[in-house]
């Protein structure tokens, strides 16, 4: 009977392993709450002070049920695709599961869109992005596709395009697959001149509030530098960037962008509100050339006051006071009058 770290793989035991290696359930369990060893999910466990990531929990999750093939936004995050948000999800190569299991897909997956990366199975480049065209949210599955499509630098490092338009929409339109024309109306809005997630949200954004801009086009600035702003609208001659420091590598990357763009008039909207606002876009779209700003008026023109709102609820004050004035003393008023009737009496 081998000690539990001289049974793991990559930091992580499995029961069935232990238990074929000699140790008994009652021991095994015993051994693996006086050591620390985490639990990662049911029936396998993980070294103790190791971080539980999420390969950790890809790994544990497919070899305690190997019928189980990593799908979606998973299979995604280790092929370097860019999502915001991946969860350990997997697609079942069979229908009887067993027991429950959480992030787990019931659709037909043949052998030929399954292949094996970094020591686990999972789907393949085509099926993956069409799995999230199918299924997963909207902006979800638009920078997946668009990540996957164009030259990204993940992880610090530099990453080739991965696949193809056409090869995704063969693999999304494929036949007898639920939601094969909705992932098609998505693909129709995917624009692999994106250069980041952020640009590609922001752009939908924009879309929504009737906003078209052009992206990545090339302008000279008065010195002459060249520059590729993220969008550009045309008719007004303003440029956007998407800003955050962390689609530029390092805040000193970032820095550095800004400053190149300050010789051009634009407008600077951070990633967050235009991850979730489309209504305040058209507010924050500036006056470009064609468009002057509205002179302000004359200082020494008397402000116009604001127009009468007629369902303003109005506080009225109240009248003046016209009664005797108030007593000071600590005395009530009907204690004064029993003291003027006993002073009549004597």
């Amino acid at each position: 009977m081998r000690d539990l770290r001289e049974i793991a793989m990559d930091g992580l035991v499995l029961s069935a392993w232990a238990r074929a290696d000699g140790w008994s359930r009652a021991g095994l369990y015993r051994q693996l709450k006086a050591e620390g060893w985490q639990r990662v999910v049911e029936g396998a466990w993980l070294e103790p002070g190791a971080p539980v990531d999420l390969k950790v929990r890809l790994l544990a999750t497919q070899w305690t049920a190997p019928y189980l093939v990593v799908s979606h936004s998973a299979a995604a995050w280790l092929r370097g695709i860019e999502l915001p948000y991946p969860e350990a999800e997997f697609t079942a190569k069979r229908l009887h599961i067993g027991r429950h299991r959480s992030s787990i897909h019931r659709i037909a997956l043949p052998d030929t869109e399954v292949t094996e990366l970094h020591g686990l199975r999972c789907t393949t480049v085509d099926r993956t992005l069409a799995d999230l065209l199918r299924q997963a949210p909207q902006d979800d599955a638009i920078t997946a596709v668009e990540s996957a499509l164009t030259w990204r630098r993940v992880r610090h490092q530099r990453r080739r395009p991965l696949t193809t338009l056409d090869r995704v929409g063969r693999a999304a339109g494929q036949e007898g697959m639920g939601g094969r024309v909705g992932a098609l109306k998505r693909l129709r809005l995917v624009d692999t001149r994106s250069a980041s997630p952020a640009e590609t949200v922001a752009r939908l954004r924009m879309a929504e509030a009737g906003l078209h801009p052009t992206p990545q086009v090339e302008l000279t600035t008065h010195e002459g530098r060249l520059v590729r702003p993220d969008f550009f609208f045309v008719r007004d001659g303003v440029v956007v960037e998407i800003e955050g420091y962390a689609f530029h590598g390092t805040r000193e990357a970032h820095r550095r962008d800004v400053e190149r763009f300050n010789d051009l008039q634009m407008s600077r909207s951070a990633p967050h509100p235009s991850f979730h606002r489309a209504r305040g876009l058209r507010r924050q779209r500036p006056h470009g050339g064609a468009d002057p700003p509205r002179p302000l008026p004359p200082a020494t023109a008397p402000p116009t006051p604001p127009p009468e709102d007629p369902f303003a609820f109005k506080v009225s004050a109240p009248p003046p006071y016209e009664g005797s004035p108030l007593r000071l003393s600590g005395r009530s008023p009907s204690s004064d009058r029993k003291q003027r009737a006993l002073t009549r009496l004597m």
